[in-house]
C-alpha cells in the first residue's frame, strides 16, 4: 500500500486528485489534509510515502509554507516523496521557484495544473 497525503485547499481539486490516483492504481491510500497546520503531523501518523502540496500564491500555500512543511516531513520520513502542483500560467514567478526547487532537490516532483488526471496519477505512480 502507497500512502499519500494531499494538501490542496479546494476541496474539488483534492478530492479528484485522491479519485485521479485510485482509480489509477488501487494501491493508493489517500488522505486528505484539510488543514495545512496538520499536514506534517498527518505525513508522520499515516507514513506517508507521497506528499502532494499545492503552491499558490497565498499565504497558507505560499512556496515558503510549503518549504517549512516540507522540511518538517522530511525530518520524520526522510524517504517521503514531495510533490508540488502550481498552476504555471496564473502563478508564472511561483512555477518558476517550484521548477527550481525540482532542480536544487529541495522536492522530488512538480507537476503543472493544467495537466491531465492521468498523467498526474503516472507521475505519482513513477515515484
Amino acid at each position: 500500500m502507497r500512502r499519500v497525503v494531499v494538501d490542496v485547499q479546494n476541496t474539488l481539486f483534492s478530492d479528484a486528485i485522491a479519485v485521479s490516483l485510485r482509480s489509477f492504481d488501487s494501491d493508493f491510500e489517500v488522505t486528505i489534509s484539510e488543514d495545512p497546520r496538520e499536514t506534517a503531523d498527518m505525513c508522520a501518523y499515516y507514513s506517508a510515502n507521497i506528499l502532494i502540496m499545492e503552491a499558490t500564491s497565498l499565504n497558507y500555500s505560499g512556496y515558503d509554507e510549503r518549504m517549512k512543511i516540507t522540511s518538517e516531513v522530511r525530518r520524520t520520513l526522510p524517504n517521503c516523496k514531495v510533490v508540488l502542483i502550481v498552476d504555471e500560467n496564473a502563478e508564472q514567478k511561483l512555477a518558476e521557484k517550484v521548477r527550481l526547487a525540482k532542480k536544487d532537490g529541495l522536492i522530488d516532483s512538480f507537476i503543472y495544473s493544467s495537466v491531465s488526471s492521468s498523467y498526474l496519477a503516472a507521475v505519482i505512480d513513477s515515484l
